[in-house]
C-alpha cells in the first residue's frame, strides 16, 4: 500500500448525531483538503465521493475511518531498532501480555514513532475489540463507505504536539454531562513512555478523581524507573474544554496548567490522511478477510459494469442497424415508388415511340415507293412495258415486264441504269444498293418477259 499512488482520501469520522467528510485531492506536499461536509446520521454519504468506480483503477482513492480513542487500548512499549516486520512479529511474540483481551477477540496493529531514545524505538500497539470493528465495519458498509483502513486521529495529535520537557500531556477526547475522558500521554527524556485514559465523573469529586487517576499512573511510573520526578501537567484542548479542566486542575493544584491548543480537525484529518497513504498494508486495524472482500466486491462490480457498458454499446448498435435498416427500406420503397410512376411513363412513351414509328415507316414507304416508280419511269426504256411492279418492306423493289424479240440488251440495260440512279434529295448517294441482273424467257410467240430484284441503298430507318 505505501508504493501505491493515491489519488483521493475520504476521511469519515462517525459521531452520535453526525458524520464528518473531508476529502483530500493528491498534491506536491501530500493531500490538500478540497472538500469538508458535516452529513446527518440519517442521510446517506455522498456516492460521487465515497464510492470507488472504474476511474479508481487509474486514480486510486483511499478510504479511511477515524475511530474514538476511547474506543481503543494503547500500549508503549520500547523495541530494538529494526524493521517494520521484525517489529510487527516482536509485538506479535508479547501480544498476549500487552492485550486486556483474548487475542483472538482483538484487532490490532502498531505505530512508530519517529523518535529512538538508546537504540530502541517507541511503539504504541494499537488494540481494538474485534466486536466493535465488525459493529462499525458494519455500519459504514450500509452507508456505502467501503473503508480501506481505520485509524486513530489521537496517534497524529500526538505526534504534533509539541514536546519542550518531561511531564504529562492531557488530550480531552470528550466532555458530556456525565463524564470527562482523555487520553494522558508521558514523556520522559525525549520518549514516549506511556499511555493511558481517565474518566473523571463530572460531578462535585472531579477533581478527586482526576487526581487520583493521574497520581496512580505516576506511581506507575516511578515503580517502572521512568519517572524519576514531580511530573508537569500540560492541557492540550480548545478554550472551551480546557476552561472545564482548568477548574478540576485549579481546585487540585490550586493553579492553572500550560494550555496547548490542538490541531484543528480539518488539519488532523489530512495528517492522518498523509500517515495511512504511506503506512505498510501490515499497519491495519482493518482485518485481512475485510479487505479482500471489499476489493473482490469491487472487481466483481467493475467487471459487472465493463459487461454492462459492453451490452449497452451493443443493443445501441442493434438500434442503429434496426434504424439504418428501416431508413433504407423507406429509401427503397420510395425508389420502388417512383419506378412504378416512371414505369407508366415509360410505357407511354414506348407506346408513343412505336407509334411515332409506325408513322414514320408508313412516311418512308410512301416516299421510297414515288421514289422508285419515279426513278423506274423515267429510266424505262421504250421497248420495254412493266406488267407488275411489288415493293416490299420498304427496301426491296421487284419488277416484271415484257419485251419485243430480240431485246434482251434494253432489259440488261435498264438494269444496269438503276444501278447507277441517285437519290432525289442526295445526288451523291445511289438509290438502290443492289440491282439483280433481270432474268429473261422468250414467249411463244417469239416477245420477252424478264423480271429483276432490287434492294434500296437506305430503308425506313434512314428515312
Amino acid at each position: 500500500m505505501k508504493n501505491k499512488r493515491w489519488q483521493f482520501c475520504n476521511v469519515v469520522r462517525v459521531g452520535a448525531d453526525f458524520r464528518q467528510l473531508w476529502s483530500f485531492a493528491a498534491g506536491r506536499n501530500g493531500f490538500n483538503l478540497s472538500q469538508e461536509q458535516t452529513i446527518p446520521v440519517a442521510d446517506p454519504l455522498p456516492e460521487k465521493l465515497v464510492a470507488k468506480d472504474w476511474k479508481a483503477v487509474f486514480q486510486p482513492k483511499l478510504n479511511i475511518a477515524f475511530l474514538p480513542v476511547d474506543q481503543v487500548f494503547l500500549r508503549v512499549i520500547h523495541l530494538p531498532t529494526s524493521s517494520f516486520d521484525e517489529t510487527v512479529s516482536m509485538v506479535e511474540l508479547q501480544l498476549e501480555k500487552l492485550s486486556p483481551l483474548p487475542v483472538t477477540h482483538i484487532a490490532w496493529s502498531i505505530y512508530v514513532m519517529p523518535q529512538s531514545v538508546d537504540n530502541l524505538q517507541t511503539v504504541i500497539v494499537i488494540m481494538v475489540a474485534r466486536g466493535l470493528v465488525d459493529d462499525m465495519l458494519g455500519q459504514l458498509e450500509s452507508q456505502g463507505y467501503l473503508a480501506d483502513r481505520i485509524e486513530v486521529p489521537m496517534i497524529d495529535q500526538l505526534q504534533a504536539t509539541p514536546i519542550a520537557e518531561d511531564g504529562a500531556w492531557i488530550y480531552p477526547t470528550s466532555n458530556d454531562e456525565t463524564n470527562f475522558t482523555g487520553l494522558v500521554g508521558w514523556w520522559h527524556n525525549g520518549a514516549l513512555r506511556n499511555l493511558g485514559l481517565i474518566h473523571v465523573p463530572a460531578d462535585g469529586n472531579s477533581a478527586s478523581a482526576l487526581k487520583e487517576q493521574l497520581l496512580q499512573m505516576a506511581w506507575a511510573g516511578e515503580l517502572e524507573g521512568w519517572l524519576t520526578s514531580s511530573p508537569r501537567w500540560h492541557l492540550v484542548a480548545g478554550e472551551t474544554t480546557a476552561a472545564k479542566w482548568q477548574e478540576m486542575f485549579q481546585t487540585w493544584l490550586g493553579r492553572s496548567v500550560e494550555v496547548i491548543p490542538p490541531l484543528a480537525p480539518a488539519a488532523l484529518a489530512a495528517l492522518t490522511a498523509n500517515r495511512a497513504a504511506k503506512s505498510s498494508d501490515k499497519a491495519t486495524i482493518i482485518p485481512p478477510e475485510y479487505t479482500s472482500r471489499y476489493h473482490q466486491q469491487y472487481v466483481d462490480r467493475l467487471w459487472m459494469r465493463i459487461l454492462g457498458a459492453v451490452v449497452a454499446v451493443y443493443v445501441f448498435a442493434v438500434l442503429i442497424y434496426i434504424a439504418t435498416s428501416e431508413y433504407q427500406d423507406y429509401r427503397a420503397q420510395g425508389v420502388e415508388q417512383q419506378m412504378q410512376g416512371l414505369s407508366a411513363s415509360y410505357t407511354n412513351a414506348l407506346q408513343l415511340k412505336a407509334r411515332m414509328e409506325i408513322l414514320q415507316d408508313r412516311q418512308a414507304l410512301k416516299y421510297a415507293s414515288l421514289n422508285c416508280w419515279k426513278t423506274v419511269a423515267e429510266l424505262l426504256p421504250e421497248n420495254l412495258t412493266i406488267t407488275s411492279m411489288e415493293f416490299r418492306n420498304g427496301r426491296s423493289l421487284s419488277l416484271n415486264g415484257t419485251g419485243p424479240a430480240g431485246q434482251d440488251a434494253l432489259a440488261t440495260d435498264f438494269s444496269e441504269a438503276l444501278q447507277k440512279a441517285k437519290m432525289s434529295d442526295r445526288p451523291d448517294q445511289p438509290l438502290f444498293q443492289r440491282v439483280d441482273l433481270p432474268i429473261i424467257q422468250r414467249g411463244p410467240g417469239g416477245g420477252i418477259t424478264w423480271r429483276l430484284g432490287a434492294e434500296l441503298a437506305r430503308g425506313e430507318d434512314e428515312q
